[in-house]
């Protein structure tokens, strides 16, 4: 059995596309989806934030004035993080924000985000959205036709013609299908994608 990914429009030559319903017919896991996307936006995070604690700040060696006798209130060191230019009391520290996720519960994320996307008409098939040069205006004319404002195209491989005419488009993004990832996809109001790009991905996703 499969299913139709229809074309971007009936003048497109590339036509509907068959593809496989194990991967473009799957119910849509939301618990799984979210978990996607948050582990791919937690990769992200650099993590490389840091402060110091009153054990790293230089200085304070000695005790400010002796414990008894002075009226004020004692004190050990003038780093302490009560003191300005003091300590930070819970100072951050570099880390790690990757969480775990295998490639099993990926793939079967990512075949859910694509089942739904076509199932919401959002998900088309092209080849004649691929320009023949490298002028912005080309592309930028034939996505005006489309109804929807952020657009992910999805290919087998960039080429120089897409990258250069694709780069000063708002909204506007091309991806390889090998390095297809949740968050591009469900961000998208419409994904249009290669004859090649969707075989790729079969093959990956299968």
């Amino acid at each position: 059995m499969g299913l139709q990914i229809p074309a971007l429009n009936e003048q497109d030559s590339s036509g509907n596309a068959q593809v496989a319903e194990s991967v473009f017919g799957q119910s849509f896991n939301e618990t799984l989806v979210h978990q996607l996307v948050t582990r791919y936006l937690a990769g992200a995070r650099a993590g490389t934030k840091a402060q110091k604690t009153r054990s790293d700040v230089s200085g304070g060696g000695s005790k400010p004035w002796r414990q008894k006798g002075t009226g004020r209130a004692r004190s050990g060191t003038i780093r302490s993080p009560i003191w300005r230019t003091g300590g930070v009391a819970f100072a951050a520290r570099p880390r790690s924000y990757d969480q775990k996720l295998n490639k099993k519960m990926f793939r079967v994320g990512v075949r859910s985000i694509l089942s739904e996307l076509l199932r919401q008409n959002r998900l088309v098939v092209s080849t004649d959205i691929l320009p023949v040069s490298v002028k912005t205006k080309e592309l930028n004319e034939k996505l005006k036709k489309i109804d929807a404002k952020r657009i992910l195209i999805v290919v087998e491989s960039v080429d120089a013609n897409l990258a250069l005419a694709s780069r000063n488009i708002p909204y506007v993004q091309v991806i390889e299908a090998v390095n297809l990832n949740p968050v591009l996809l469900v961000s998208a109001d419409k994904v249009i994608a290669t004859p090649g790009a969707l075989k790729q991905l079969e093959e990956r996703l299968a």
